[in-house]
């Protein structure tokens, strides 16, 4: 199946959960991640800040907050550069997503773990994006653990995937959990 039927069926998913799924659909996803070992683990941790449409970060970087640094990207160009999170020091950025203040770029080097936002995933860690790179070229740099995480309906069994995309080491749903390794 090819990235755009991926992500017309994604779409037309999201169009009928309703808030109740919605929220339980996040907290499940949220409390497999935390059980990680790569998660209990990780002092630095680079999340996504999410959209209306995506599985929703803001509660659970505000519960972490005190005990894991997060950090953010934000748009440049056409990579994406890290930045510390810092509730205060917020903009709304590129395609009305709220990104980071400052010039304190954080190497990527320093990152212990991703996580990863995609229309898409399959059970291979590869990933359907919205279709700009972005993600791409930043965790081609990364030698992090990457997560991907996403709604039951989010996870195919097999992606079409080009020379240029790189799949993340674990993903998980709602119900379901796969790695890589």
């Amino acid at each position: 199946m090819d990235k755009n039927e991926i992500r017309r069926i994604v779409r037309n998913h999201k169009s009928l959960l309703n808030e109740t799924d919605r929220i339980a659909g996040v907290r499940s996803v949220f409390d497999r991640l935390e059980k990680l070992a790569a998660f209990m683990m990780a002092d630095n941790i680079l999340m996504y800040n999410s959209l209306p449409d995506e599985v929703s970060t803001r509660e659970f970087i505000e519960r972490w907050a005190g005990r894991k640094r997060f950090f953010l990207p934000r748009v440049n160009g056409v990579d994406l550069d890290v930045l510390p999170y810092d509730r205060a020091r917020m903009h709304l950025g590129a395609f009305r997503i709220e990104e980071p203040d400052g010039d304190d770029i954080t190497d990527v080097n320093t990152i212990d773990l991703v996580v990863v936002p995609a229309v898409a995933y399959d059970r291979s860690g590869n990933r359907v994006g919205r279709g700009k790179g972005y993600y791409d070229r930043l965790l081609s740099r990364i030698k992090a653990v990457k997560v991907g995480v996403g709604y039951d309906f989010q996870l195919f069994d097999r992606i079409d995937v080009e020379p240029h995309d790189i799949p993340v080491d674990i993903v998980i749903t709602e119900t379901h959990f796969h790695s890589r390794h």
